[in-house]
């Protein structure tokens, strides 16, 4: 792994300033009219059965173990064959409802990942290292697209993985409960009756452009760490991305 030699202060700032700006703008024209439906996701995802949503849980452990053993299997897709990947599993799982919708979540697990590591190598990681590989696994805890969050958790930055097959088996279990969760909103904003125009094509799309630029930011900020070092980035970023508060006059 060749990393760039660390950045002066002012260029290290405006580099943090831009990935903070591309934090407030992840979701897109499609997550907008998704989170401005929100009441009526929730109910159709609390109206999910309790099975569904336990199995929804238990491929999403199952996929992000699956991907996680792959790495270098998965051919090379490029940022247009992954989207067009996406859009073609989202249109086949919405044709059918549900229970299509259900069936094509591994593979929209498996093009989502691809993306994600796409962008670790983009940054000047290691795709194939382990360590690198659990931390595009943990991008999928960094926030889902219909969550009000931070989209971002900079506790990551100052960790140290050393993977073990039970050490890999926590990370996945922490981290599909909150895909789940990302999952079944997905399946639930697709049964939402006014989003009818926005098709499970649409919706994968949507998800993938997020975790992409989840990922984005989240490697760059990793990069900037082995420049500079984890605290001066961790203080830098949580700055730029505090919520400005509202004083009393």
């Amino acid at each position: 792994m060749t990393l760039l030699p660390a950045l002066p202060a002012p260029d290290l700032d405006r580099e943090i300033a831009d990935l903070a700006r591309a934090l407030r703008r992840a979701n897109g024209p499609v997550m907008s009219l998704v989170n401005r439906l929100g009441g009526g996701i929730e109910k159709q995802l609390s109206a999910l059965p309790p099975r569904l949503r336990d199995e929804i849980e238990r491929i999403s452990a199952a996929s992000l173990s699956a991907a996680f053993g792959a790495s270098g299997v998965v051919p090379r897709l490029g940022r247009r064959g992954t989207l067009a990947a996406a859009i073609a599993s989202g249109a086949a799982g919405g044709a059918g409802g549900l229970v299509t919708s259900v069936a094509e979540l591994p593979v929209t697990i498996a093009v989502m990942l691809k993306a994600i590591r796409e962008e670790a190598e983009a940054a000047g990681f290691d795709p194939s290292e382990e360590a690198v590989r659990a931390a595009c696994i943990e991008v999928f805890a960094a926030g889902s697209p219909l969550a009000d969050d931070d989209g971002v958790d900079t506790s990551f930055l100052s960790a140290r993985l050393t993977l073990t097959g039970p050490a890999l088996q926590k990370l996945i279990a922490t981290v599909a409960p909150r895909l789940a969760v990302a999952m079944g909103q997905k399946l639930a904003a697709q049964a939402v009756p006014v989003l009818g125009a926005v098709s499970g094509a649409a919706l994968n799309a949507a998800y993938l452009r997020y975790y992409r630029e989840m990922a984005r930011i989240r490697f760059a900020l990793m990069r900037l760490t082995v420049q500079h070092g984890a605290e001066a980035v961790m203080m830098r970023f949580a700055s730029a991305t505090e919520k400005p508060r509202i004083s009393k006059a």
